[in-house]
């Protein structure tokens, strides 16, 4: 039974006609958004692998340098100046410095002063890093580049 107070039916035409410039309105506001979030990162950039680690004049013959907050140890003799990184090739701890060498305080392995294993889990040695001069002189250690065991840079 309709009545007057009754809604008339919308067509069909009629409200795909709606639903489309809904579907619009809802894709141009959410492409708004999108482009207004695109002035900030999204990702905090990395930090670079490579360091400066200080003038050679810093490091006479016999010096031994940790730089803390690089997990690098460098080492300074007559053949020059090499750097060996401080963390354990087994899961990664950062490794305490000892009488007789290296030792990590997670599980256990026991590296020599040259950073050769002595006692497992450790698959394999310490990493050697690459050291290079800047142009302006200074030494720059690249963690992500490994160097042969005691291959000493020349000052």
């Amino acid at each position: 039974m309709s009545g007057r107070l009754a809604p008339e039916p919308v067509p069909r035409r009629d409200f795909l006609g709606m639903a489309g410039l809904v579907s619009a309105g809802v894709a141009i506001f959410g492409s708004i958004l999108g482009m207004a979030r695109l002035p900030k990162p999204r990702v905090l950039p990395e930090a670079s692998s490579r360091f400066r680690a200080g003038h050679p004049a810093e490091f006479p013959p016999g010096t031994v340098k940790i730089i803390s907050h690089r997990n690098v140890r460098i080492l300074s003799t007559e053949d020059g100046i090499a750097a060996m990184s401080l963390i354990c090739t087994h899961l990664g701890c950062v490794v305490t410095e000892t009488p007789d060498g290296f030792q990590c305080p997670c599980h256990g392995s026991r590296f020599d002063t040259e950073g050769k294993v002595k006692q497992g889990p450790a698959p394999r040695a310490l990493v050697w890093l690459s050291v290079t001069r800047a142009a302006d002189g200074a030494l720059v250690v690249d963690t992500a580049r490994e160097a042969p065991p005691n291959q000493y840079f020349k000052v």
